[in-house]
């Protein structure tokens, strides 16, 4: 068991709203918080706090008690800052559902959190209004933020000029956030972050990732996600910084936005890294403000790290973390250049870490010198969830009597306490930084009349990203790769869609039924993704 080699902070018992704003000053207030990078529109402090207070009074208003459950549907825009930090701020807990996800998909996170209200915008509205209904979300709590005929915008809440309610909870039991992520293996479960989780973790970042006041962050990073959730939604607040956001990932709009809002922190996945090193239309933008491009989501390989360092001339760096971990462990010191830039650096303060043995589960050794011996990668800490929803089984496999949260990543760690991801235990896919659990697209192609078995796993493609691959018996011989394709992709969100499809005789299976998956990841190479 290795402490963090950093001293421990002090964890204040207070909201995320109480830490994130409630020591701003005039100066502070009157600074940029949000920019739309679409149309350049500013939001300062001053009109984040009172647009933030004026929802969690018209929310308190109209029936939402402490402990209430609110579904976000929505892009990365201004507004969802608003919308986020306002159920928060009302005592609500904010359950942040995917922009891309199906109705079925949907609809499945609101009834399994128990949410009583929805945000939304129009775009996402046709989907949103059937997955509501499902789930008996009523139309006056459907709130669609630009506005839908029989349902209640933003303005119109904000516009309700009620005071913010006085809430009364614990930080260290009350649930902030539920995002839903698959754990190491299996369906989507809802991961119980407290108040104290999401604030202990803003704070330990903030003696690692050096961001000031003066700089201007890209928020390409979905605010769903609990990466672009704590470190660019509430990080980057905390520090009083302008983030910029960006609705959705293309390559020709994220240059242009970081190159006109002079954008000096960039977060990434590792995907983008790869048009940042190749793309040529890279060298058509200035992106000479850009000091950090900071990865997270999923490993960075160290060429493509360097390359991108050489191309754009900054400092490239990744952070580790899972949901589960609110989500933040591990990070690659921006200044610690003389660290391997594959590494994801050392724990951040208040974290323990320990490496398991894959057979005996004995710790593994730290050697004097060079990298010890790879193991399961345990971590405790107060950024740790008190659970899953509702799923004491899956709770107890993840986190042990003694506290351990067992990340089912292989690492290695050294006599710096610098660690490294070198493999996987879990079966979870990182497809661009999302995650695609193998049982869910399994389930919806043994649904197919002409699958009779078939399995899943990631495989690497071209460029060492990882893309879901389907391993299919199927009936007969006219069903062919397409077709599987197609199938899977009416019925998936689009990170989800099944990239490659292999046909085989039987799927390899333990005396139990388990898929051995590492008996299929041994048939494959590298390919060339599809879509």
């Amino acid at each position: 068991m290795a402490r963090s080699s950093y001293p421990d902070i002090e964890i204040p018992s207070a909201s995320v709203y109480e830490v994130l704003f409630g020591g701003l000053d005039d100066a502070d207030l009157d600074r940029v918080a949000l920019v739309d990078g679409t149309s350049g529109d500013e939001t300062s402090y001053r009109q984040l706090i009172a647009q933030i207070d004026a929802l969690a009074g018209s929310l308190a208003a109209r029936g939402l008690a402490v402990g209430d459950r609110v579904g976000i549907l929505c892009p990365n825009i201004p507004a969802f800052a608003t919308v986020f930090h306002g159920v928060l701020r009302a005592g609500g807990t904010a359950t942040t559902i995917n922009s891309l996800y199906t109705v079925g998909e949907i609809a499945n996170q609101l009834t399994s959190a128990g949410a009583t209200w929805l945000f939304t915008v129009s775009p996402l509205f046709p989907q949103a209004a059937e997955a509501a209904k499902a789930a008996g979300i009523p139309d006056d709590r459907l709130v669609v933020i630009d506005g839908a005929e029989g349902h209640p915008s933003l303005h119109d809440l904000l516009f309700d000029r009620a005071a913010p309610p006085e809430v009364s909870f614990d930080p260290a039991t009350h649930l902030a956030v539920l995002p839903y992520s698959s754990g190491t293996t299996g369906r989507p479960k809802g991961v119980q972050l407290t108040h104290r989780n999401i604030v202990a973790n803003v704070l330990q970042s903030a003696e690692l990732i050096p961001l000031t006041r003066e700089d201007r962050v890209l928020a390409v990073l979905p605010f769903f996600h609990i990466y672009g959730m704590t470190v660019l939604l509430d990080f980057a607040l905390l520090r009083r910084a302008t983030l910029v956001t960006m609705p959705k990932f293309d390559l020709a709009e994220f240059l242009r936005i970081t190159s006109a809002q002079r954008c000096s922190w960039v977060f990434i996945a590792p995907p983008i890294a790869v048009a940042l090193a190749k793309h040529p239309l890279v060298d058509e933008y200035d992106l000479s403000a850009v000091k950090v491009i900071f990865s997270g989501a999923a490993p960075l390989d160290r060429s493509l790290s360097e390359a991108v360092a050489a191309r754009l001339d900054c400092i490239v760096c990744q952070g580790y973390g899972m949901t589960e971990t609110s989500p933040v462990t591990h990070v690659l010191p921006v200044g610690a250049t003389e660290l391997d830039r594959s590494s994801i650096g050392r724990a951040l303060p208040n974290t323990e870490c320990r490496l398991i043995d894959l057979e005996s589960g004995a710790d593994v050794e730290v050697p004097e010198e060079g990298p010890s011996a790879p193991g399961e990668l345990l971590v405790r800490g107060p950024q740790v969830m008190t659970g899953y929803l509702d799923d004491e089984e899956a709770t107890h496999h993840a986190i042990d009597d003694e506290g351990w949260l067992h990340t089912g990543d292989i690492a290695t760690v050294d006599a710096d306490g610098v660690y490294t991801i070198v493999d996987r235990l879990k079966e979870l896919i990182k497809y661009k930084g999302y995650q695609v659990a193998p049982a869910v697209l399994e389930a919806v192609l043994l649904s197919h009349p002409d699958v009779v078995d078939c399995a899943v796993i990631g495989v690497a493609d071209d460029d060492g990203q990882e893309v879901p691959k389907a391993f299919v018996v199927r009936r007969g011989d006219e069903l062919d790769e397409a077709a599987v394709m197609a199938f899977v992709t009416e019925r998936v969100a689009p990170h989800e869609k099944v990239r490659l499809v292999e046909f085989i005789d039987v799927i390899p299976k333990s005396t139990s039924g388990k898929i051995l998956r590492k008996d299929l990841r041994s048939k494959v190479g590298r390919h060339a993704a599809v879509g």
